[in-house]
């Protein structure tokens, strides 16, 4: 039998359709401006971006008590990558925005990957005395959709001196097995092929689920190198000696708070990104710092990390080239003194952005 495969259309470029939600505070700026550097270099590499844009945040709740509608989730899981921006603001309850919105793509796309590359691209950005870029090179792969943050949390005594608050740290052999396997295969695709379990096994027995799982996937690949720290070593020895550690894998809580401390190492969180994937069905992608919201309109936030999430999307999306691209835009920048600080309101936020595209143009030239 024949097999009949569409003719494609001569000179047709590569479209693809992402979900934006910019969300509050300085969301909508440093997303606009990472954007705008995108679509520059996907005009120079021959595809496109179908923006679906949508106007959540606490804004539109505080007008209309809608956080994310069914309606419009469902049209999201439909896009090739989602962009966020920042969420949280004073005038909504602590959490309600952030989990309405962050915490359901995240857990109801079961995107069980936080990918957090941690990587200084000059010295004067780092806070360690005597560390150089080459020092400052880490993958941390965070596991995304267990742990104590999706737990539902329990109160005795709720308001009086005999309260007892409980919300437990819960791990399955799954959701373990899925995060270490992953972890293994970034490791054995990076030069220095060496992998790193962060957990705090000795203390927190369940852990011990991590240690096991470990210890088994590490006999599928034998190329990678393997080492062990407890959480509170690993945070001692990002600052002692970071160029110890290349890829690292941790459980939920306690990637979140190793990776932050690793943001800082690479320059603050103006420029550390995130993904949150599900290897082959869906990629979520952004900053990681707060929405900011005293600075909203003033137009002074830095919209590197948006930016560099951007790039881990077009990674993502396999369009190597314009990740490369953008990415050696910024060093330039950083490095050649374009881009004189990190610092807010040293630069204007579509300064940045307008300084990146023009650097984007004399490297097509």
């Amino acid at each position: 039998m024949l097999l009949k495969f569409p003719i494609p259309e001569p000179n047709r470029m590569k479209t693809y359709r992402i979900a934006v939600l910019a969300g509050d505070g300085v969301g909508p700026e440093v997303v606009h401006q990472a954007l705008r550097v995108v679509r520059a270099a996907a005009s120079q590499h021959q595809f496109d971006l179908e923006l679906m844009e949508y106007p959540y945040g606490t804004e539109h709740w505080l007008k209309t008590e809608e956080i994310l509608p069914d309606a419009s989730f469902e049209e999201i899981q439909k896009a090739d990558a989602i962009i966020l921006g920042a969420f949280g603001d004073p005038r909504a309850p602590v959490g309600l925005i952030e989990r309405g919105i962050i915490g359901r793509c995240r857990w109801d796309l079961d995107l069980y990957v936080n990918l957090r590359p941690i990587k200084l691209l000059d010295e004067k950005f780092c806070p360690l005395k005597g560390k150089s870029a080459a020092d400052v090179d880490m993958l941390i792969v965070r596991e995304n959709t267990e742990d104590v943050y999706v737990q539902k949390p329990t109160y005795q005594n709720q308001g009086t001196v005999d309260e007892i608050a409980e919300q437990s740290m819960r791990y399955t052999y799954a959701g373990t097995e899925r995060i270490i396997r992953y972890a293994f295969e970034q490791a054995q695709a990076r030069p220095r092929k060496h992998l790193t379990l962060i957990d705090k096994a000795n203390a927190v027995r369940a852990q011990d689920l991590y240690t096991r799982v470990f210890a088994a996937i590490a006999e599928e690949f034998p190329a990678v190198e393997t080492g062990h720290l407890y959480v509170d070593a690993a945070c001692m020895r990002m600052i002692e000696s970071p160029e110890s550690i290349d890829t690292a894998v941790t459980t939920n809580l306690f990637g979140d708070i190793v990776t932050d401390l690793g943001a800082m190492l690479q320059g603050g969180m103006g420029v550390a990104a995130s993904a949150n994937l599900h290897p082959g069905k869906m990629g979520l992608f952004e900053s990681v710092h707060g929405s900011f919201p005293q600075a909203a309109g003033k137009n002074i936030a830095n919209p590197i990390a948006t930016l560099n999430a951007c790039v881990m999307m077009l990674d993502y999306f396999g369009e190597a080239a314009a990740a490369r691209e953008i990415e050696g835009a910024v060093a330039h920048l950083l490095r050649g003194g374009g881009i004189r600080s990190l610092e807010v309101g040293v630069h204007k936020t579509d300064e940045i952005g307008d300084l990146i595209l023009d650097q984007l143009a004399v490297g097509c030239e």
